[in-house]
């Protein structure tokens, strides 16, 4: 059995900790059969083998009654960069949990799990249910609503260097101005109207209108407005902070995407470009 989940890329602008969208990386998990003990294969760095892993601490937190087994790990989702690959462990383990014990759990009883064990279900409800989800959490539950996906592909630019959520959580206030909220609450609400409305000339003006977190984290990822200007000159249509960072989103016509990757790489920046599209199934057995 393999489970795929994809990436995900949450926040796009204004939606922070509520919007998220399913992109072409994936995590793949193997499961080789019944072990003595916990054991995790993968070329992932330091992240743990055994009983530790996210995706089998994830696993028992669903079904503690789970039997070790002997699990392969192969993933492109990029650890740290704002990618979403802790939320594409926690779905993988909430997904070997469900198959193993039988379990038949909705979609929606999955997306109520893992925004749960996440705090918000930015990227792991796009990880589940593919596509464009906006959510939140309310009474102590999550909700997630399906929108209409854009037609375009991603540019990502993807730096040589990590960004702990942590640390870029740091960089950003503890509170605004009431009138700093009205106004980014508003940005947020227009940008969410405009994607339903597919009003995408709207929506992508403002993508770039964040008032909630790239304007406290842009120091911390340079690149950010460098590839904005890039964008800009190139056909780009938007640009923004994928999660935490520090990878660098921009939504772009296919037939724009290889002079704006060279674009990139004429600037010299050191990081790597690489073209996405929507994930529209997300979590499946392959």
């Amino acid at each position: 059995m393999i489970i795929q989940v994809p990436a995900s890329s949450a926040n796009l602008g204004p939606g922070f900790d509520s919007i998220g969208i399913a992109v072409s990386l994936y995590l793949k998990l193997e499961v080789l059969g019944p072990s003595d003990n916990w054991q995790v294969d993968h070329q992932l760095g330091k992240l743990p083998h055994d009983e530790t892993n996210m995706i089998v601490t994830t696993a028992l937190s669903v079904a503690p009654d789970l039997p070790p087994q002997h699990l392969q790990v192969v993933s492109e989702i990029p650890v740290a960069h704002g990618l979403g690959s802790s939320s594409s462990a926690i779905v993988a383990g909430i997904e070997l949990a469900n198959q193993l014990k039988d379990l038949n759990l909705s979609k929606e009883e999955k997306v109520e799990i893992a925004s749960q064990i996440e705090g918000h279900p930015d990227n792991v409800a796009p990880a589940i249910l593919g596509g464009l989800v906006v959510g939140t959490h309310i009474n102590g539950h999550f909700s997630a609503v399906e929108a209409p996906l854009f037609p375009y592909a991603f540019a990502a630019y993807i730096p040589p260097y990590n960004l702990k959520t942590a640390d870029a959580r740091a960089a950003l206030p503890y509170q605004l101005e009431y009138s700093q909220a009205v106004h980014a609450s508003a940005v947020a609400n227009t940008f969410v109207a405009s994607l339903f409305a597919k009003n995408y000339d709207v929506a992508f003006k403002l993508m770039e209108a964040d008032r909630f977190h790239e304007p406290y984290r842009k120091e911390l990822v340079p690149e950010l407005d460098q590839i904005r200007e890039l964008g800009k000159k190139h056909g780009a249509l938007a640009t923004y902070l994928s999660g935490a960072g520090p990878t660098v989103m921009t939504v772009i016509d296919n037939d724009d995407y290889g002079l704006f990757e060279q674009a990139v790489h004429a600037a010299g920046l050191k990081g790597k470009v690489v073209r996405l599209h929507p994930d529209v199934e997300g979590v499946k057995l392959i």
